[in-house]
């Protein structure tokens, strides 16, 4: 995988579509000649390449001397963030009302104080219906100022009223942050620690939770503070493991989106990340009938030519669609059918290469190495695991990175490649070792397969129900469910102990999905 420049121009320039382009040719050329505009020949120059390479781009344009480039990449910088916003300004309501807000400055300052009052007015009364309290802030800010400094006699009580909007405003906005920050803490929380392993840490974080929630009337609240109440509750019951009351709160996130057209159509990203926390919770929980509907849904609002679209939108349908898609693959036990989609995705993960991080690049080569092993491809699978154990620069959460060596050991062993199964055996001992938190699952795997050397064939039958017993019971512990939704071990027993393909185990146990 290779590294990506960090240089933010280029990868600027890279995430432009083929129309901002024209767009921005367009606005450098506005004020008529774009002769000895370096900026625009810098932009030609950099657009023209695959990776960001300085030495080259001086060669092929000799105007430009490296001691101004800084300086060139600094002002094309601008130029292409303020042709952006041109382009963007009509999609995106908030844009359109700090501009408003602009406008209504030059009027003041022009001594226009009826015209800049009126153009706040309007601005209030659309930013209300857009649930953008803070942009109601502003004005109302704005509109004290001019009321506070000049007598415009606009209405009697004006005073009086505009104080009144402003305290209620404030009470919405201050408990829109109270939620927001609970919601954001509370996922810090899960990437910090994960779900919770045992009593003590389930009381930890309960107490954490309550102490910081804030008292909401959902009746009177408004669509951000009911989002963030929501989607604290989410991320609260995602660490306690309760599927059910996650899912409860996940479908209260998107339903909210469903009753508001407005909001779903100015904040797509949050209404798609709401759908995309029904179908990962519908497939925690096994609930199939439920995940296939929604992901119906996913696909449905990513094939509406209708519906608005940009790089940041495009990134979060390609990543939700094809998690889900793999995820409904693995719940049906299709891991052969699921290898279908494996080069689109290839594709795909390249033209996003730029928008996703190497941690989320790596989940998807885990899950296309579980096909692949599902699918009785084990050298194939060790290929795709062998991306994520040995990729050093990301920063990878343990249990991603312990499964993966697991699942490779497990492909080692099918694939009758003995030679590298004692390394690979030395090499999970190391890494395990080094871990903070071994689970059961994780050390009773390990112990089996670091005996399975001195087991005969004809005890081997054996071993393995041994095994799944002593897994099944761990399963049985609510706080060791999560590891077997990474890896499905007692599943692939199953298949060792009846002599048949893994996915045909899966298959069977889906037919008993509701």
């Amino acid at each position: 995988m290779p590294n990506e420049s960090n240089d933010p121009v280029f990868q600027l320039i890279k995430s432009l579509t083929r129309t901002e382009k024209r767009h921005f040719r367009l606005f450098a050329n506005r004020q008529g000649s774009t002769e000895g505009l370096k900026f625009l020949q810098l932009f030609d120059a950099l657009d023209g390449q695959e990776r960001y390479d300085e030495e080259r781009m001086l060669a092929q344009v000799p105007a430009i001397r490296k001691i101004q480039l800084a300086n060139l990449k600094a002002n094309l910088y601008r130029q292409l963030l303020s042709s952006l916003r041109m382009y963007h300004a009509g999609h995106n309501l908030d844009i359109q009302l700090h501009e408003q807000l602009d406008f209504a400055r030059v009027l003041y300052n022009r001594g226009l104080y009826q015209h800049s009052l009126r153009m706040l007015e309007k601005l209030k009364a659309t930013a209300r219906q857009a649930e953008m309290r803070h942009i109601v802030l502003l004005a109302l800010e704005f509109e004290k100022l001019i009321e506070g400094q000049y007598i415009t006699r606009s209405i009697r009580g004006r005073a009086r009223q505009l104080s009144d909007e402003a305290t209620d405003t404030v009470a919405h906005v201050g408990r829109e942050h109270e939620l927001s920050n609970l919601a954001l803490r509370m996922y810090g929380r899960y990437l910090k620690i994960g779900h919770t392993r045992n009593q003590a840490d389930y009381e930890k974080i309960t107490a954490y939770f309550r102490q910081d929630l804030p008292e909401l009337d959902l009746r009177q609240a408004s669509f951000f503070e009911q989002l963030y109440y929501y989607q604290a509750h989410v991320w609260y019951y995602t660490i306690t493991q309760n599927f059910s009351q996650c899912f409860r709160y996940a479908q209260k996130w998107v339903d909210l989106f469903e009753d508001n057209d407005l909001m779903r159509e100015q904040q797509p990203m949050l209404y798609l990340k709401g759908l995309h926390n029904v179908l990962v919770t519908t497939y925690n929980m096994l609930y199939y009938s439920r995940f296939e509907q929604v992901l119906a849904r996913l696909e449905a609002y990513a094939e509406d030519p209708g519906r608005r679209t940009n790089p940041n939108i495009e990134t979060l349908l390609f990543l939700y669609r094809y998690t889900n898609r793999l995820n409904g693959y693995f719940m049906r036990g299709q891991f052969t059918e699921g290898l279908q989609i494996v080069p689109e995705l290839l594709e795909n993960l390249e033209r996003f290469r730029l928008q996703l991080d190497p941690h989320r690049r790596l989940v998807f080569y885990y899950k296309i190495a579980s096909l692949y092993f599902g699918s009785g491809q084990p050298d194939k699978a060790i290929e795709y695991l062998n991306k994520v154990i040995y990729f050093k620069e990301a920063s990878l959460r343990e249990d991603i990175q312990c499964f993966a060596r697991i699942l490779s050991l497990i492909a080692h062993y099918e694939a009758g490649r003995d030679e590298a199964l004692d390394y690979q055996i030395r090499s999970v001992y190391r890494f395990l070792g080094k871990m903070n938190d071994q689970q059961p699952l994780q050390e009773a795997i390990f112990r089996f397969l670091r005996t399975l050397g001195d087991v005969t064939p004809s005890q081997l039958k054996e071993a393995f129900i041994k095994l799944k017993d002593q897994l099944t019971v761990i399963a049985e512990n609510p706080y060791e469910r999560r590891p077997f939704l990474y890896l499905d071990i007692i599943s692939w027993l199953e298949s060792k102990i009846e002599n048949v393909p893994v996915q045909n185990i899966l298959r069977r146990k889906f037919t008993r999905l509701r």
